[in-house]
């Protein structure tokens, strides 16, 4: 289904409502992301891809999100009822202590250090009965204070990275943006953004709940 439709380097950490399971723990611990021109995340996937996954009635990876108790789970209600995401790397066995350090470095910079609210403190993914006290960590970098030419010699290097050999002809190595560049050209060929059907139900469903108009479909 398809609805209608600066020179400076910047480093915007942010504190979110994802839930992530601290190393080791049977709970939720961590909630962090990053945020610059691209979105990172410091999990495995995003709260929202679980969510997507949720209603579309898919199974996720089994590295992505755990249950309630902190055990690994292809079932994506599991991971948001109860749940959470692990972090980069996944379980111990896989290096998932790194993304957990790569977390804690996040949360004290947007959580700690900014006086705002950090890991269990932060209320709960899709819960609104309190202020989420989100905090963010602005760092705006001049790359003319370091080596010149930075910008012919980060094209050399996403040039390269796009030029390497391939593991399989029907997949291209991309760099960050490339999925959502391509992904706008197909909103733009479509006339429109693709939906599950089960997203458009769910849509729709919240519409009338709240009152409002349903979306345009075009196809």
């Amino acid at each position: 289904m398809i609805q209608k439709r600066t020179k400076q380097r910047n480093w915007c950490p942010s504190d979110s409502a994802y839930l992530f399971f601290s190393f080791r723990s049977e709970e939720t611990g961590m909630t962090c992301k990053v945020n610059g021109k691209s979105t990172w995340n410091t999990g495995l996937a995003f709260a929202t891809r679980v969510e997507l996954a949720a209603r579309k009635e898919n199974p996720v990876p089994l590295s992505w999100g755990v249950g309630a108790g902190g055990k690994e789970t292809t079932d994506p209600s599991h991971v948001l009822n109860g749940g959470g995401l692990l972090p980069l790397g996944g379980v111990e066995v896989s290096g998932g202590y790194k993304g957990y350090g790569l977390s804690s470095m996040i949360e004290i910079f947007c959580g700690v250090l900014a006086g705002a609210h950090w890991g269990p403190h932060v209320r709960k993914w899709m819960s609104t009965n309190a202020e989420a006290d989100l905090g963010q960590c602005f760092v705006a970098i001049d790359p003319e204070a370091f080596a010149p030419g930075f910008p012919e010699r980060l094209q050399d290097f996403m040039q390269t990275m796009r030029g390497l050999p391939t593991s399989s002809p029907s997949f291209k190595v991309e760099v960050a943006g490339d999925m959502e560049r391509r992904h706008e050209l197909l909103v733009n060929d479509l006339g429109g953004i693709p939906y599950h059907k089960n997203q458009i139900t769910f849509i729709n469903d919240l519409a009338k709940k709240l009152g409002v108009k349903p979306v345009d479909l075009i196809q």
